[in-house]
């Protein structure tokens, strides 16, 4: 119980507010002061709310950062292992760490009305995007394959829209959209004019783990984020290793250091406790908000595939990155004035 307690510190923050303001508003009453008292109040609200806006946006933003290495690590990862092996070995480590905690915190098991919607998140993230990206990037590039992803935060805010209930600005849904083209864009004029089996892959994946992002996002509402995805890593554990006992013998293994250090960090680093901080983030200020935040994950993504892959980086690449990122801005300034 008190694991599940933790998993609510920018809610209780955000809903203390009224009572911070009581004592104003009783000391104003006696003195017959109420409007003093309403501007006390009005003044008091902001502090909490923001200090809860920021918390949540910098948890967030580091599980950009987590993630802005998954597909460098990935590449890295290629180079001992196999696709479908990679990814299940990437879960069965991840399951197995995230269940060491869980037995180790005594967190007693979901409520049955939460294993739909961890069984979407384990689907989405754990599963299909992991494995849809692994497969494009055996033929795109990491970077190509960054600035497609700058999708999915106009994608996670479509769904969190109709899955939550939140209802962004018409700002904010005009710079997504203008983000969204941008990468669109890129994309056919890197392929020749015509999507790429790769494309396909990586779209395939756009979907599955917005999905996931959304769903886990809600659940993070009513457990702490990183029982989420330790339950939907747990959740997955059997199809892992079931893939892993088929994968391994059918593709060859080459143990070098860059694929075991990228095997361990798409695992450990991206899989859970990206995750963490990021369902904690969408917790508490969003799951169309804190979709935002990843626009800046192509531009660090191609950081990284320059310095740790040596990638030669199109002039298109950084521009489509930068000019979607720009659009993104601007729905992340939408939505905070959106929450005041």
């Amino acid at each position: 119980m008190r694991a599940q307690n933790s998993a609510t510190p920018p809610i209780a923050i955000a809903v203390a507010d009224p009572a911070a303001t009581s004592h104003p508003l009783s000391a104003a009453a006696s003195s017959g002061a109420s409007s003093a008292a309403s501007s006390a109040a009005s003044s008091a609200a902001p502090p909490g709310a923001a200090s809860a806006g920021r918390s949540g946006t910098v948890l967030a933003g580091l599980g950009v950062v987590a993630f802005s290495l998954t597909f460098p690590a990935t590449a890295w990862g290629l180079e001992s292992f196999g696709p479908w092996s990679l990814v299940a070995l990437r879960s069965v480590l991840a399951a197995v760490v995230a269940g060491g905690v869980l037995l180790a915190a005594r967190v007693p098991l979901p409520a049955r009305r939460h294993w739909a919607g961890l069984a979407v998140v384990g689907g989405g993230v754990v599963v299909g995007f992991p494995l849809l990206t692994t497969l494009a990037l055996q033929t795109s590039t990491t970077s190509h394959a960054a600035v497609v992803v700058g999708l999915l935060p106009l994608t996670t805010a479509v769904l969190g829209s109709l899955r939550t209930g939140e209802r962004p600005s018409r700002v904010f849904w005009i710079a997504a959209l203008a983000g969204a083209a941008v990468v669109i864009a890129f994309t056919v004029q890197q392929s020749g004019g015509a999507l790429t089996s790769g494309d396909l892959y990586l779209f395939g994946a756009l979907l599955v783990c917005a999905a996931g992002y959304t769903e886990g996002g809600r659940l993070a509402r009513v457990m702490p984020g990183w029982q989420v995805i330790g339950w939907a890593l747990v959740l997955c554990l059997p199809l892992a290793v079931a893939g892993s006992l088929v994968a391994l013998p059918l593709e060859p293994v080459h143990l070098t250091a860059h694929g075991v250090v990228g095997l361990v960090w798409v695992a450990a680093g991206s899989t859970f406790l990206g995750l963490y901080v990021w369902y904690r983030g969408m917790a508490a200020i969003g799951v169309a908000r804190a979709s935002q935040l990843q626009l800046a994950q192509p531009l660090l993504t191609l950081v990284w595939s320059f310095l740790l892959l040596g990638e030669e980086l199109s002039a298109a690449a950084p521009v489509a990155a930068v000019a979607v990122l720009v659009c993104i801005a601007a729905t992340q300034r939408a939505g905070r004035r959106a929450a005041r």
